[in-house]
């Protein structure tokens, strides 16, 4: 709506388990990864994110810095469930028009559509990708916490292996808010017919891979397309037209309300 992508290797353990997949954990596994401007935005963000896989069941917490403050920033699983594709983060390469931005849709090929969306509550299908009233918020320092326990269906913890967190929102002119002033209208949202949303809300701002995916290069196949389920992690594939498809004009709505102070 915040150098090269080696990015974060998780612990021996939980790569093991995700690499081997199989049948749910009989005890807790835990991983990390580092997320980072791997695509060279100047966001100053970082995150830590620690994944707990129990049983049935997954506990992912972030930790992160150099937000904007006060702020809604979206985050969400990104990626393919088929482990044929090489979704990876991307570098200052993807910057297509060479204007210092990766922009959203110059970072999808790269990324993948949305697999899941990280929100505080309620759904988490890709349909939730620009709930930015559900999204985390960072503090006046710029920091954010994120804690949320999502159900692990049979078999997907080697899925998980080809996934990675991408988190937007970055303060490019340094005023500690969302503006136009900055880096111009969102292309992304108004591609999908609603303007005034600011590029800052919607650019990537963080990236970094779970432990077992590629990192070379941008699937040749192109972004996934198909469906997602309302249950989470039971979310089958990614939104299809470069997920413009999430973009709804009444979440836009809702969300330009809730980044410039509408309403």
């Amino acid at each position: 709506m915040r150098p090269a992508v080696s990015a974060a290797l998780a612990v021996p353990t939980a790569a093991t388990l995700l690499v081997l997949g199989g049948t749910s954990a009989s005890a807790e596994d835990r991983y990390t990864m580092t997320l980072r401007d791997t695509m060279g935005n100047g966001s100053g963000a970082t995150a830590t994110v620690i994944m707990d896989i129990h049983d049935d069941e997954m506990t992912l917490k972030i930790t992160g810095k150099g937000f904007v403050p006060n702020a809604p920033h979206a985050q969400h699983f990104h990626g393919s469930f088929d482990v044929n594709k090489d979704f990876t983060c991307p570098t200052p390469a993807a910057d297509a028009d060479g204007d210092g931005q990766v922009t959203t849709e110059e970072g999808l090929p790269t990324y993948g559509d949305i697999i899941i969306s990280l929100t505080t509550e309620g759904d988490t299908s890709p349909k939730s990708g620009l709930a930015v009233d559900r999204m985390p918020v960072a503090d006046a320092k710029g920091r954010l916490t994120y804690e949320r326990t999502f159900p692990l269906p049979n078999g997907s913890g080697r899925k998980l292996r080809n996934l990675h967190v991408v988190q937007h929102g970055l303060d490019a002119n340094g005023n500690e808010k969302y503006d136009l002033g900055a880096l111009g209208e969102s292309t992304f949202a108004r591609s999908a017919g609603v303007k005034g949303i600011p590029e800052e809300a919607t650019n990537p701002a963080t990236c970094g891979t779970v432990s077992g995916a590629a990192v070379g290069a941008a699937p040749s196949g192109g972004v996934d397309t198909g469906g997602g389920s309302s249950d989470g992690l039971e979310a089958k594939g990614a939104l299809g037209g470069g997920a413009v498809a999430i973009l709804a004009a009444g979440a836009l709505v809702a969300c330009r309300r809730r980044l410039t102070g509408e309403g």
